[in-house]
């Protein structure tokens, strides 16, 4: 069975590599997902808070999640009633 594909986005800072973090968009494929830093952020922690807590990321990178936030926001849904 082949494995999928690793996709970059975002000038390679999101990555979705299916051996990495399950799958989930990581940033530049350390094991730190997207979602992370969108709930920090949802969560009302600053940027600095969050860079502090994760030293080895940087303010593109935090970026690069709300870029990627809004690109996935940007889709068309379709929903469709279950039973």
């Amino acid at each position: 069975m082949t494995q999928a594909p690793t996709l970059t986005f975002l000038d390679g800072r999101i990555i979705i590599d299916p051996v990495i973090c399950n799958g989930k968009p990581t940033l530049r494929g350390k094991r730190i997902t997207a979602q992370t830093i969108l709930d920090f952020l949802a969560a009302g922690d600053s940027e600095q808070d969050i860079l502090e807590q994760y030293p080895s990321l940087e303010h593109e990178d935090i970026q690069a999640c709300l870029r990627f936030a809004a690109l996935l926001m940007n889709q068309h849904y379709s929903l469709s009633k279950v039973a």
